[in-house]
């Protein structure tokens, strides 16, 4: 998915809104504006919404000298999910179909993102979201493909959304491997995270190279794309790795909440909507 004019605006607010969770003052925050300005006047149209979403939050950490702005802000959010965990994973248990409702607590989960500004209060949000149909439903193929898979890479997004992550992988019964980003960016879940959600109790957690908003394959490490090539199920949480896995083939699958007019116009569904989509390449021969 390209970077769209919605892009812009959104890319400046996200530079305000990380500069006052840091308490900067006005005039540093019109620098950091500035910079921002600058860096995006000779723009790559072609780019994901990803790509310059690194250059911005990179730009902010050389003006600030702060590598993790949300790192506290992270592990908060973790500890509230890890708080819903037991009363969830009861629920899926007792579900007459656990798979379906572990999927629909991933795609719920993914209300957590401090990219987008929208005040969060997790129990809340996570219970409303898990009312909600999905726009777009391919549970029952995903399932299909689950069964028969050897090996399933799970390509997660923000910390705290990784302790949903976690339930669904519980019910896939299979092995995976959950991937993170190598360093941090916004509240995207590096390695730290992903233990802090417990998946290393339940997968093997795999830092992929990539140290954008998102997985760009070029980014990513061999050892990344040797599973990427050879999973038989590739599961996609969240809109940076949907903005930059779109328009690539394999058995993949999108599971989401398209928070924003761009990504929501681009999978053909309204804003706001909950999707568990297949790629428009996809390709599922490895689990045949």
């Amino acid at each position: 998915m390209k970077v769209t004019p919605e892009c812009f605006p959104c890319f400046f607010s996200q530079a305000v809104r990380t500069c006052r969770h840091l308490g900067l003052e006005d005039q540093q925050i019109w620098d950091v504006l500035e910079a921002v300005h600058h860096r995006l006047s000779d723009i790559n149209r072609e780019a994901t919404p990803s790509r310059i979403g690194k250059d911005v939050y990179h730009l902010l950490s050389e003006k600030t000298g702060i590598v993790d702005p949300y790192e506290a802000v992270k592990t908060s959010c973790t500890q509230k999910a890890l708080a819903l965990y037991p009363d969830l994973k009861r629920k899926i248990r007792a579900s007459s179909d656990p798979f379906r409702l572990a999927v629909r607590a991933a795609i719920a989960g993914n209300v957590i993102d401090f990219g987008t500004g929208k005040d969060l209060d997790l129990q809340k949000d996570i219970e409303a979201n898990l009312q909600l149909e999905l726009a777009v439903d391919w549970t029952d193929e995903l399932r299909t493909l689950v069964e028969k898979a050897r090996h399933i890479l799970y390509i997660g997004d923000n910390a705290g959304e990784t302790v949903f992550d976690r339930l669904l992988i519980e019910e896939l019964e299979k092995p995976v491997t959950y991937a993170v980003r190598s360093a941090p960016i916004i509240n995207d879940a590096v390695e730290k995270d992903a233990r802090l959600a417990g998946l290393h109790e339940v997968a093997r957690i795999l830092p992929s190279g990539s140290t954008l908003p998102g997985t760009e394959l070029k980014d990513c490490t061999p050892d990344f794309l040797e599973i990427f090539r050879s999973a038989d199920v590739i599961i996609s949480k969240g809109q940076g790795n949907y903005e930059c896995l779109s328009e690539e083939t394999g058995p993949l699958f999108f599971l989401l909440k398209a928070k924003c007019a761009a990504v929501a116009r681009d999978m053909g569904v309204r804003q706001g909507s909950l999707v568990l989509l297949r790629s428009r390449l996809f390709d599922s021969i490895r689990s045949l």
